[in-house]
């Protein structure tokens, strides 16, 4: 809920907090992820690439890392998936074999399609989050990252659940 209403509060309080005391939700936030930590490299550098926003906003009392924030959290996402494709099984294969753990040859295929179009959208996500930081006021910003984001995420997952029945069916998975 936290990563959610982080760019809400960060545009409210752009102007009326001092950045070093809003670093304090980066802080926040990246305490959030101390438990994935045991999980993986890409959690460890995420949660230090939160703390060094953090550091940096109270260091230069300055608001542009903490609107940064959800371009680490893109880079950090494209880089486990990313990793995941260099490395089989892919990510997504990896969370389908929760459900299914005997996956046939073309939902492995399948599978690694998904990851590669999560790849896709974490990188054009976090660059239009990054242009909203660098050049887009603080309502565009927190607009694109509080609300647009999560709306292309829920609909690129629809999207996708609605072709997985479809290749389920044609697929007789």
């Amino acid at each position: 809920m936290l990563t959610v209403l982080y760019p809400l509060a960060i545009w409210l309080g752009h102007g009326r907090v001092e950045p070093r005391w809003l670093a304090g939700l980066l802080l926040l936030a990246a305490a959030t992820r101390l438990p994935s930590l045991a999980i993986g490299r890409a959690a460890r550098w995420s949660a230090f690439g939160a703390l060094a926003l953090a550091a940096c906003a109270v260091w230069e009392n300055a608001m542009l890392p903490l609107k940064l924030y959800p371009v680490l959290v893109n880079a950090a996402l494209l880089a486990a998936f990313g990793y995941s494709l260099a490395v089989p099984p892919s990510m997504v294969e990896r969370l389908a074999r929760l459900r299914e753990p005997q996956l046939p040859d073309a939902a492995v295929a399948y599978t690694r399609r998904v990851t590669q179009v999560w790849c896709g959208f974490f990188a054009v996500n976090g660059a239009i989050a990054l242009g909203t930081a660098l050049w887009a006021s603080p309502a565009v910003w927190s607009l694109y990252t509080g609300v647009i984001a999560y709306l292309l995420m829920g609909l690129l997952g629809g999207a996708e659940y609605v072709v997985r029945m479809r290749f389920k069916r044609l697929h007789h998975v």
